[in-house]
């Protein structure tokens, strides 16, 4: 990236990190059971979910709270502006007071979406893309997540999908925290393994990205660090027991942690990168994530090292005296392990060459000035990591070097 930009950039990320104390986050109501919801419900709410949970047993534990509900089960994964327009027409023709998203990452987005579509009925999705663009209060929001991973249930970002153009971009607003969040383990234990696997490296993303960022505070530097502990300590556990309930209890907490802490010190490439390849090929997020992870903390190069010895210390991969490079290498192999324990591909062979510089465009719109990255990148540079994620050879070859 060259100097100007660079500079830009980093002016940016200095001013929103001295706004940082100023600005208006807050951390939803936090309710541990579903029956709990009489503390804070209304009287007719629309429940925004996908196919596969309406008929569980949480949802119909859910229903049962309520006299009258209204369901919308069209979400799919990476939700659309064409779902979200739908489910809006359903909450003002079924005259709904309320909105809950149930479900997985891609329901509780589209069910903040939703809610921001309602705040701003004149507005498109497209529209408020962006930061700040909605600034109008919502119906009360209530999320009730069934993976732990997203941690949606605590940020003021909803991820969406133009249903046109299939151009990946996030809502960020304030008025998106949800005004609830309910986090009931027993929900998360009919998630299957594949599951588990990709929704908590997302979670792992996430701190991770928290952590590596410019950004960081005392509160999400300790947040990170205790969500990647979490998460190293019970993924695998979670993975090949999925009735260990002391297991998905924690990796419930740590995605909630690493989603406070992204929200404040924000994400960076990986979830840049990661977003495009969603909406050009409709990838799982968690797993794109979890592939692209070591790729692009390699690419970061001796930056990071500190850092990466930082966490690798925390999770006893490594201690004090063991030198920064050694570290940072040995934290990036054990996410390599990570992912080959859980059968998580280490390339994305769905990546076409041709499409390669529009889906950068769109990573580099989105990354920059916005994420306090450790290193800036530009298109062109971004273009090499989504190179390196495709080829098998190169990928191979590094693991066999370290």
């Amino acid at each position: 990236m060259r100097w100007p930009r660079r500079l830009w950039c980093r002016m940016f990320q200095k001013s929103m990190r001295l706004l940082l104390p100023l600005l208006p986050y807050r951390n939803p109501q936090i309710l541990h059971h579903i029956q709990d919801i009489h503390q804070v419900k209304k009287n007719h709410p629309l429940i925004v979910t996908g196919s596969h949970t309406v008929q569980s047993e949480g949802m119909q534990e859910l229903i049962q709270q309520y006299e009258s509900v209204s369901i919308f089960d069209g979400v799919k994964a990476n939700p659309t502006t064409d779902q979200i327009g739908q489910a809006y027409q359903m909450y003002q023709q079924e005259h709904c007071d309320h909105i809950i998203g149930f479900g997985g990452g891609s329901s509780l987005d589209c069910a903040k979406a939703v809610a921001a579509q309602i705040a701003r009925p004149q507005k498109t999705i497209a529209q408020m893309a962006g930061v700040l663009k909605v600034r109008k209060k919502t119906p009360l929001l209530i999320l009730i997540p069934t993976t732990a991973g997203t941690g949606s249930e605590t940020t003021l970002a909803a991820v969406v999908t133009d249903s046109q153009t299939h151009h990946k971009y996030a809502i960020n607003d304030f008025v998106l925290i949800p005004d609830v969040a309910i986090l009931d383990p027993v929900l998360t234990l009919s998630l299957p393994p594949h599951l588990t696997a990709s929704t908590g490296m997302d979670a792992l993303t996430h701190a991770m990205e928290a952590y590596m960022g410019r950004s960081m505070t005392k509160q999400t530097r300790q947040e990170a660090l205790t969500a990647i502990r979490l998460i190293y300590e019970n993924i695998l556990v979670a993975y090949r027991d999925g009735t260990n309930r002391r297991a998905r209890k924690n990796m419930l907490q740590a995605s909630y942690l690493a989603g406070d802490a992204f929200s404040k010190s924000y994400v960076g490439y990986v979830h840049a990168i990661a977003h495009s390849l969603g909406g050009q090929y409709n990838l799982p997020h968690g797993q794109t994530n979890a592939t692209l992870l070591p790729i692009v903390l390699q690419a970061y190069g001796h930056t990071i090292d500190k850092k990466l010895h930082d966490i690798a210390t925390e999770i006893g991969l490594a201690d004090a005296s063991m030198p920064d490079e050694k570290a940072a290498q040995k934290m990036i192999e054990s996410i390599r392990q990570l992912d080959q324990a859980m059968d998580i591909p280490l390339t994305i062979p769905q990546i076409q060459k041709q499409d390669i510089p529009q889906m950068a465009r769109y990573a580099d719109q989105e990354a920059n000035p916005l994420y306090p990255v450790p290193v800036l990148w530009d298109q062109n540079e971004l273009e090499q990591i989504y190179e390196q994620a495709m080829d098998k050879k190169r990928n191979l070859d590094t693991i066999k070097e370290e």
